[in-house]
């Protein structure tokens, strides 16, 4: 039951700082917490440790877990450097695809289509990550693959708070759908080109979303 919990418990603490609910620099108090989410405070604690790898709040020494917040320039800074990045990543992907690249890819956008089938968002965020993670793998460059990867996870909270704006999934599903075919042909500019599209139109979506949501919560305070 715990383990259940910690991703919703995640999940609902990463909208309420990103939405400016939770403050930059505002301390989270496990017991508060625990007691607004009627949990005991292990998975409060586990859940605040994955924000803490995710760059959304700072755990500091004999203190506790505070609040970290990118800001509006930060983040779009951030985007358009994980769409360089990604684009290289698609790049060198297209053209050393293995077998079990291919496979790794194919089996990660079909994961993306049955979420979207079922009208599973929730499923459907782990499945886009994976999507992206095969693609970092079949890079063969492991130096590439390492930071690609660890903008994603600082990128994390962003990027799935995004596929909320409406019909953002059935586009980013369509958008894999065209990366991939690019991928399969070997074409790798192509690549390169459709996905540093698709990670910059998820920054734009959430700089929007992000603006709606505080909003939202200055109209509340």
């Amino acid at each position: 039951m715990r383990g259940e919990q910690t991703p919703r418990l995640r999940e609902a603490l990463e909208e309420d700082i990103v939405a400016g609910r939770l403050r930059p620099g505002q301390r989270l108090d496990e017991a508060g917490l625990a007691e607004r989410f009627r949990v005991s405070r292990t998975p409060i604690r586990e859940a605040l440790i994955q924000l803490s790898a995710s760059g959304l709040i700072e755990m500091r020494p004999r203190r506790g877990a505070f609040v970290a917040l990118l800001g509006p320039r930060e983040l779009v800074e951030s985007f358009e450097l994980m769409a360089e990045i990604e684009a290289s990543c698609a790049r060198l992907a297209a053209q050393r695809l293995g077998p079990a690249d291919r496979a790794a890819i194919t089996e990660a956008h079909v994961a993306c289509q049955q979420a979207v089938a079922a009208g599973d968002d929730d499923a459907y965020y782990p499945a886009n990550a994976h999507f992206h993670a095969a693609i970092y793998a079949a890079t063969g460059n492991r130096v590439l693959r390492a930071e690609a990867t660890r903008l994603q996870t600082a990128l994390q909270p962003y990027r799935r708070l995004q596929l909320k704006v409406p019909r953002r999934i059935a586009n980013s599903l369509a958008e894999h759908e065209a990366i991939l075919e690019a991928l399969l042909a070997g074409d790798g500019a192509g690549a390169a080109d459709r996905i540093r599209a698709h990670v910059l139109v998820q920054g734009e979506r959430f700089m929007t979303l992000l603006a709606a949501l505080q909003q939202e919560a200055q109209m509340a305070d």
